[in-house]
């Protein structure tokens, strides 16, 4: 991707002007020339999706499918991919249901093969819906190309209220961001979780995160740590631990952990 964001500062000072110029840079990515010609070239495409090989059948349609859900690293295992969505998610033993990765899982669903139902890909605002988290997801790796601490940091802010609005109850949130790598990453960061973390037992990291999460910012619920107030202490934590980790500590971002933690 050529698209090259405009950052200012480090850190904490960065993510500020980031959130700042958020909509602007956004707008100016979605209209450059690579960005419109993916986006028109899957748009004249949608309207033709009977079966997952016609998703998977034009690389550039298959990227931005895969890249709306942060999976363009799958881009050239067609074969997987077909099978993901061609067995959607209502069966327990669906390939996307067995992985721990929830990515997958949302890329079925969102195109809805596999199911009972006509596809989703049938459905008014299919095309709009891939393509504006198409743009997201992009944009947010162009931020990533410069600092991907930031990259991180603004998906989570993305997706973090998406999840606290459409998960069933709030375990099932809390299991969501566990089971997303990047919001898993910022979660356990800001927390100060070591990496070794993950491998325990899923109901006892659950247990964990919301007991942490009481005590650092007041809620285990999700649509309270959603809310902005929380989520943007979690960024700050997050981007705070990240400067650290990296030897970008200076004496004021110690304070600043200090305050925040």
């Amino acid at each position: 991707m050529s698209f090259k964001v405009s950052l200012v500062g480090n850190g904490i000072s960065a993510w500020r002007f980031l959130k700042a110029t958020h909509q602007q840079q956004r707008d100016a990515f979605a209209a450059s020339a690579q960005v419109t010609r993916a986006t028109e070239r899957f748009a004249a495409k949608a309207g033709s999706f009977a079966k997952p090989e016609d998703v998977m059948a034009d690389r550039i349609v298959r990227q931005v499918a895969l890249q709306s859900f942060g999976l363009q690293d799958d881009i050239d295992n067609i074969y997987f991919m077909t099978k993901i969505l061609d067995d959607g998610t209502s069966n327990r033993d669906a390939l996307a249901n067995r992985l721990a990765d929830s990515r997958y899982r949302d890329f079925s669903a969102a195109f809805g093969f596999g199911e009972v139902l006509p596809p989703r890909v049938q459905e008014p605002g299919f095309t709009d819906r891939i393509v504006s988290r198409y743009i997201d997801q992009g944009f947010e790796l162009a931020v990533g190309q410069t600092d991907d601490a930031l990259r991180q940091a603004l998906n989570f802010d993305r997706m973090l209220p998406q999840i606290a609005k459409t998960t069933s109850s709030n375990d099932a949130a809390w299991f969501k961001i566990m089971g997303t790598p990047n919001l898993r990453n910022v979660v356990e960061t800001a927390l100060g979780l070591p990496k070794a973390f993950g491998r325990i037992d899923l109901d006892q990291q659950l247990e964990s995160l919301k007991d942490l999460s009481r005590k650092r910012f007041g809620s285990d619920e999700m649509r309270d740590i959603a809310s902005g107030p929380i989520r943007e202490k979690a960024i700050n934590l997050f981007l705070l631990r990240q400067q650290v980790s990296r030897g970008f500590a200076s004496s004021s971002n110690a304070i600043a952990l200090q305050l925040l933690s």
